[in-house]
């Protein structure tokens, strides 16, 4: 017997209810992947990225980490960035946060977690460049929503001002930068409107959205 057979049997599942609805649906995958998207979002396993916005296997390229960060020497998704610009030419690029976070919550809390905690670090300064602004949140839970809210537009900014994305509009790629967040409680998206196209709007849309988010 299988070890995790139960897993082995859902994909078998899974494998023929595609089939039987799209009996062409992994011929097509297997032949090319043209996703328009890249999502970067958290680990989370409540997160399901292509579930939560209704795209099948090919249309979305993703990268997860904890707390969604975006770090300037971080290869890994440096490397997803770069390869779903360059390569296959996404228009969109998602950042997507969420209310409940883990790790937004250790930050919040100064708490310790394990090696995560060199991870979070990136995450920390965040909450020390809006700590003003959160202490005066009254209840614990605004401040938590808001500390996760105001990490998505840092990420987002973070995209915007990487080499990679900056060569691809210096050369008029069209590229679109989105934040996000998700509320686990009901499953749904929120746009925390920053919609980011060109160079020229990062500073004014980034600082528009964590003014909204403070208000």
């Amino acid at each position: 017997m299988k070890v995790l057979k139960h897993l082995y049997d859902n994909n078998r599942k899974w494998a023929l209810n595609r089939t039987d609805t799209d009996p062409e649906f992994f011929s097509r995958l297997a032949h090319q992947q043209a996703p328009g998207y890249l999502w970067i979002g958290c680990s989370d396993s409540r997160v399901p990225a292509n579930e939560i916005v209704g795209l099948l296997p090919g249309e979305l390229f993703v990268h997860r980490n904890v707390a969604n960060l975006v770090v300037e020497n971080d290869l890994n998704c440096l490397s997803v960035v770069q390869y779903a610009v360059d390569v296959l030419k996404v228009k969109h690029i998602i950042v997507c946060g969420h209310y409940g976070c883990g790790g937004v919550k250790a930050v919040l809390d100064n708490a310790q977690v394990g090696l995560a905690d060199n991870w979070l670090k990136n995450l920390k300064s965040v909450k020390e460049q809006f700590s003003d602004e959160l202490l005066n949140v009254s209840d614990e839970t605004g401040r938590f929503n808001k500390l996760c809210e105001l990490n998505v537009i840092e990420q987002v900014m973070n995209v915007c001002n990487n080499d990679i994305v900056d060569s691809a509009w210096k050369r008029n790629q069209s590229i679109s930068v989105h934040g996000w967040i998700y509320d686990i409680k009901d499953g749904l998206l929120q746009d925390l409107d920053v919609c980011i196209s060109k160079p020229g709007e990062i500073e004014t849309l980034g600082t528009n959205a964590i003014k909204k988010i403070l208000s």
